[in-house]
C-alpha cells in the first residue's frame, strides 16, 4: 500500500524527523511531500562547521538539521519543494536513482519542463542545478529524497551554505558546489508554488491509483516529537555528530601573522597548536586562547569567551584586529 502525505507542517526538525520515521516505523510505501521554513540540511557525514555559514545563521537563528541519508548541504525555504519517497526491496538493491527520479523528471517534462537526470544523482535543466537527491537503506527499506528548487532565495542559498576552502582538513564528505536554478524560471504557463505542489501529489496519485492519502495521526506525532527532542534538533546530532577535523586559522595582526590551529573531535576542541610567532607577545596571547578553549564545545559562544578571557590577561596588547574579525577567523 502507497500513503500519500502532503505535509502542512513548515517546521525543519520535524519534518526531517518525520521521514525517519515512516521510513523505520512502518510497512507501508509512502510518497512525502513538504516545504520548510529557512533552514540548512547537512549530509549525515558531513562536517557541519565546513558547510554551514556558522556566524550567519547563529544571527539569523537560522536551523541546522543533519539528515539520515548522505552527500551534500542543501538549503530550504518556502520556496523549495521536498519529495520523499519510501519503499519496500530486497537488501543490497534497494538504492536507485533513477527509480525514484524519473517520476519526478516526468512530472517536470509534463509541465514543459525540459529536465534530465545528471551525473551526480540530482536533477538539471540546461547547465542548471534543479533538484539535489540522497538515499538511506534501512533493512529491507529505502528512503529516497530530494530538493526541488522552485522560487527559492538563489544568493542567500549561496550565501548560507557558503564554504571557505582550504580552512578544513578531515575525512568529512565536502559538498560539490553547481550552478542553480528556479524551476518556476523554466514554466510556462506560471503557477505559484501551491498550484505546482498540488499538481506534484495529484501526477503521483494518477501513477499510483490504489494509494491512499494519509494523516498523521496524534500518536505519529507525539512519537516524531520525541524524536525532535532526543535527536534532530540537538546540538550533537547537528554540530557534534561531524567527523573529527581541524580547523585552520590564518590572522594577520598588527604584529604579524599567526596561523593557529583547532582540532576538533565530537563538536569539542580536542587540541590546539600555533604556528612560530615573530611577537613574543602575541604569541603568549594566542597560547592564552587556545589554552582557555581546550576542552570545550566549538561554538560561537564558547570561541568568544575564551577571546574575551585572553583580551583580559593582556590588556595593554593591540593586535589591530577586532573581536568580529577574531571569531570570522577562528569559527567563520
Amino acid at each position: 500500500m502507497v500513503k500519500f502525505i502532503l505535509q502542512q507542517s513548515l517546521n525543519p526538525y520535524f519534518n526531517i524527523a518525520s521521514e525517519e520515521y515512516l521510513l523505520r516505523s512502518f510497512s507501508d510505501d509512502f510518497i512525502y511531500i513538504y516545504r520548510c521554513n529557512p533552514s540548512i540540511v547537512v549530509g549525515k557525514h558531513q562536517n557541519t562547521f565546513a558547510e554551514v555559514n556558522i556566524r550567519l545563521v547563529e544571527r539569523l537563528s537560522i536551523p541546522v538539521v543533519r539528515r539520515l541519508s548522505g552527500g551534500g548541504t542543501v538549503f530550504h525555504d518556502l520556496g523549495n519543494i521536498n519529495f520523499c519517497f519510501i519503499s519496500n526491496g530486497v537488501p543490497g538493491q534497494l538504492v536507485d536513482f533513477k527509480r525514484f527520479t524519473l517520476p519526478v523528471i516526468d512530472f517536470l517534462r509534463s509541465l514543459g519542463v525540459n529536465a534530465y537526470l545528471g551525473q551526480k544523482h540530482d536533477i538539471r535543466v540546461g547547465d542548471r542545478k534543479i533538484s539535489g537527491n540522497a538515499s538511506y537503506a534501512f533493512g529491507n527499506r529505502v528512503m529516497h529524497h530530494g530538493t526541488l528548487l522552485f522560487s527559492s532565495d538563489l544568493e542567500f542559498l549561496a550565501e548560507a551554505i557558503r564554504v571557505e576552502p582550504g580552512l578544513f582538513t578531515g575525512s568529512a564528505i565536502q559538498s560539490n558546489r553547481s550552478r542553480v536554478a528556479n524551476t518556476v524560471d523554466f514554466l510556462s504557463p506560471k503557477m505559484d508554488i501551491e498550484q505546482f505542489t498540488n499538481r506534484m501529489m495529484e501526477w503521483f496519485a494518477r501513477k499510483v491509483p490504489n494509494g491512499l492519502p494519509y494523516q498523521l495521526s496524534d500518536a505519529d506525532t507525539l512519537a516524531v516529537d520525541l524524536l525532535v527532542k532526543e535527536k534532530y534538533s540537538t546540538w550533537g546530532w547537528n554540530y557534534g555528530f561531524s567527523p573529527s577535523f581541524e580547523r585552520i586559522c590564518p590572522l594577520t595582526t598588527s604584529l604579524g601573522a599567526v596561523t593557529m590551529r583547532i582540532s576538533v573531535a565530537h563538536g569539542h576542541v580536542e587540541s590546539t597548536a600555533v604556528d612560530v610567532v615573530p611577537d613574543e607577545r602575541l604569541a603568549a596571547w594566542c597560547k592564552t586562547f587556545l589554552a582557555r578553549l581546550q576542552g570545550k564545545r566549538y561554538d560561537i559562544q564558547s570561541v568568544a569567551d575564551a577571546l574575551v578571557g585572553a583580551v583580559e590577561e593582556y590588556p595593554g596588547l593591540e593586535p589591530g584586529v577586532t573581536l568580529d574579525e577574531l571569531l570570522t577567523c577562528l569559527i567563520g
